[in-house]
């Protein structure tokens, strides 16, 4: 008996592994250790689902490069954005027990919650919030609420400064206090703190044992991946860890493969997890009816020609196939989720440092080799371009550095400092030192600048965390007087710079 059991093992992992595709058996390794090499990462972890199974699941390179601590299945990343399909989930798990419904609208719950227009004000839903319709740009806001010290609730209330450059219902701008609004109706209807509530409705029930529902303290949990990135530096550079459990419910999951391969399989197995049901079906139909049109043209690179967003979720064609995808990014992060229901193939790609495409193009070369597409050396493909806009952005940040040179500032260094406000983010102060500018971003724990005077009243701002950037920026002076600054971030954080106007001082 006991023979005739390791016969039919053997031969169910016989029929496994040789029913995949030659790529998965036979190159899949190779391939992601050049990528990793090409694109300059420290740490990389997969998992493969596959007709209910997970058929690879490895973790490659390091989460730590100064002590060369090896990446394995459980390691731990920030997710980030992957986070969203979790709150979008929930909300519809509790429409589905009649708790709420979708279309409630958000001042329903809030009543005192504003937006830029109080049109949309009276008629934004929740559904709205989890399908990004507010017409506002991508990010819109982020700078003033990543990694800020503002609450949950500080960041709703600043919302009604986000002027649209859009229309309501209409424009789609990926909004992240979108998803907060809407995942601090959770504990308005359940009594539970967003984090609790995720946690005992859909981690505990797949048992997502090493999962953590908030990044508090990432740095102190047990093999969690440190963060890196090239970006600005054009060399691998560590990062401090991102602090955004003020928008948790966009995007403050942290997890591993072996975990998120879990919630993979309930969503290829119409939300059933190892034969019991830990989500009905029509929860997850909800998030995939696509809310929000983005894009129908097709794509010069990829065998695609629609995209969409439902609730927390992308949605598009490939090769002729239904597919449902995420990515997320957090400083030192980007990571992806993707399920393919019609083929019952799911995968996911996590991986610590932030510059870098590799993650997404491993995604496009698993699912060309499940979906019948020829090949094609997708990293090979889109890494020349890479290479060649580091190198122009090295470039660019070594010009601005070499016009430092200790020229004399227009107006004496002391005319520059004092207090700056924007509507949004809210107050910086900027001090000076002998020749240069320090900025300190008040609404941020430990987010600090320099400003060195460069020429043609331009100056290099440099902050303390790389991450956010290197640019040239300039005041604003009317009679000779400072009446503001423009400040920028990373695009990684927001695309838009700021206007912060001066402060009349008392003394002056």
């Amino acid at each position: 008996m006991r023979k005739l059991l390791l016969t039919f093992f053997s031969l169910a992992l016989y029929f496994i592994t040789t029913a995949q595709p030659v790529f998965i058996k036979d190159s899949l390794n190779e391939y992601i250790q050049q990528g990793m090499k090409d694109w300059n990462i420290p740490g990389l972890a997969i998992a493969i689902v596959k007709d209910g199974k997970i058929i690879f699941m490895k973790g490659y390179g390091v989460r730590d490069v100064i002590n060369q601590e090896p990446v394995n299945e459980n390691t731990l990343f920030m997710i980030a954005s992957n986070s969203k399909l979790f709150t979008a989930t929930a909300l519809a798990q509790l429409e589905h027990d009649k708790k709420l419904s979708l279309n409630d609208k958000i001042i329903s719950y809030f009543p005192d919650f504003k937006l830029y227009d109080e049109h949309t004000t009276q008629l934004v839903t929740i559904k709205d919030m989890l399908s990004h319709h507010l017409g506002t740009k991508t990010f819109q806001g982020d700078f003033s609420f990543w990694d800020s010290k503002l609450s949950r609730k500080e960041i709703m209330y600043k919302m009604r400064y986000l002027q649209p450059a859009g229309e309501f219902r209409v424009d789609y701008g990926y909004c992240n206090s979108c998803f907060l609004t809407a995942g601090e109706i959770i504990p308005k209807v359940t009594g539970k703190p967003w984090e609790v509530y995720i946690y005992d409705s859909i981690i505990t029930p797949l048992g997502m044992v090493n999962t953590h529902t908030l990044g508090y303290g990432m740095a102190q949990m047990p093999n969690a991946a440190k963060p890196y990135s090239t970006s600005f530096t054009n060399h691998l550079t560590e990062l401090p860890y991102d602090m955004v459990d003020n928008l948790a419910p966009a995007g403050s999951l942290v997890s591993c493969v072996s975990d998120i391969a879990k919630w993979l399989m309930l969503q290829l197995d119409s939300g059933r997890y190892q034969g019991k049901t830990i989500l009905p079906w029509s929860i997850l139909q909800k998030t995939r009816d696509i809310s929000t049109a983005i894009s129908s043209r097709k794509s010069a690179y990829l065998p695609t020609h629609f995209s969409g967003y439902g609730l927390g979720i992308f949605e598009n064609d490939y090769a002729g196939k239904q597919v449902f995808s995420h990515t997320g990014g957090a400083f030192g992060f980007v990571t992806n989720t993707c399920f393919v229901p019609e083929e019952k193939l799911g995968i996911t790609i996590l991986t610590n440092q932030d510059n870098q495409q590799f993650f997404e193009l491993l995604r496009y070369q698993i699912l060309d080799a499940y979906l019948g597409v020829a090949y094609t050396n997708r990293s090979k493909q889109f890494l020349n371009g890479f290479m060649h806009h580091q190198a122009d952005n090295s470039a660019t940040i070594k010009a601005l550095q070499k016009r430092v040179v200790g020229n004399t500032t227009p107006l004496p260094i002391k005319a520059y400092t004092g207090t700056y406000e924007n509507e949004l983010y809210g107050t910086i102060t900027i001090t000076a030192k002998e020749n240069n500018l320090y900025v300190k971003f008040n609404n941020h724990a430990n987010l600090s600048a320099t400003l060195q005077y460069m020429d043609h009243n331009d100056w290099l701002l440099t902050y303390n965390n790389i991450a956010f950037g290197i640019f040239a920026t300039n005041f604003i002076t009317e009679n000779n007087k400072i009446v503001a600054v423009s400040i920028k971030a990373s695009d990684f954080v927001e695309y838009d710079p700021y206007t912060f106007t001066k402060k009349n001082d008392s003394n002056e």
